[in-house]
């Protein structure tokens, strides 16, 4: 059985990869702040920003693929810890690029939506990027760095995702839930559009791109939505009565990290490839009874 390192075990994404190919592959899951124990998968904990420390997992394991999920994504603290931030999501991902050149090993590298500025959506691989907030621009750098390192390596931009939380990370539909169902006032963005993505579906696209595709591709949704309206459609498939959801608009809500308002994705050569996201109403209903 081949051997796959993923790092970022224990957040929302790296944790549905975990689960989808421990029958497929002998997994190394990476965990830091967060430990977890995944039937199945093989918990390695790392500092992934200590370089040796790194190297020795690449010489132990030896795996014959990787998928580098671990990321400090949280926007506003990016914008304020900036340092710690960039150590995280640019230094990492370029040595682990390195450490994968040097070995031929396949590499994926999930980046994101946010390299856009959200003024020319949808946006397809070939656009420039053009980040307005810190976390965007160490996106952008690292897919810049690792490219320059390692010319073969697979950078899936991803949008927002949601489904069956971890033990440790839940998706961003996890918390409107919550204060759905207590009645607790949600206000949510009428002009923030994105294209959201299930997490089943995104990890199958991720595991399309390790097979076929070197450089840039995008894995969202096939609905462009505002949050405002995701949630009403959540809570009507859900039939959560005491919602109290209200539209707000950007400029109603100060935050620490600027938000574009339109990064949807053009993911026309991903679908060409036989990446196959459902309609939302399909992928939402299908997480009814158990989110």
């Amino acid at each position: 059985m081949k051997k796959l390192l993923v790092t970022g075990a224990s957040g929302f994404l790296g944790w549905n990869i975990c689960q989808t190919a421990k029958n497929e592959w002998e997994i190394f899951g990476t965990v830091f702040s967060h430990h977890v124990e995944i039937a199945g998968v093989n918990i390695v904990k790392v500092d992934l920003t200590d370089f040796d420390a790194l190297k020795k997992i690449f010489q132990e394991i030896h795996p014959d693929a990787v998928i580098h999920t671990a990321a400090k994504s949280d926007p506003s603290f990016c914008q304020i810890n900036k340092t710690e931030s960039h150590k995280v999501n640019v230094d990492v991902p370029i040595t682990i690029a390195k450490l994968c050149a040097d070995d031929s090993i396949p590499c994926v590298f999930t980046s994101t939506d946010l390299v856009f500025d959200g003024l020319n959506a949808p946006y397809r691989e070939e656009d420039t990027v053009c980040p307005v907030n810190i976390y965007g621009e160490q996106k952008a750098s690292a897919e810049e760095g690792m490219i320059k390192c390692n010319p073969v390596v697979t950078i899936c931009r991803m949008s927002l995702m949601f489904g069956i939380p971890g033990l440790v990370a839940k998706s961003f539909i996890q918390p409107m839930i919550e204060a759905m169902k207590g009645g607790r006032e949600l206000r949510l963005f009428v002009d923030e559009f994105r294209t959201p993505v299930s997490v089943k579906a995104a990890v199958s696209g991720i595991f399309l791109a390790l097979e076929k595709v070197r450089g840039l591709i995008h894995l969202g949704g096939v609905e462009r939505i505002s949050r405002y309206d995701f949630c009403r459609l959540l809570m009507d498939i859900l039939d959560i009565q005491t919602a109290k959801v209200l539209p707000c608009k950007q400029k109603d809500i100060v935050m620490a990290a600027p938000r574009p308002p339109d990064i949807s994705l053009d993911s026309s050569k991903a679908f060409a490839m036989g990446f196959k996201p459902l309609p939302l109403t399909e992928e939402l209903k299908a997480l009814r009874g158990i989110v």
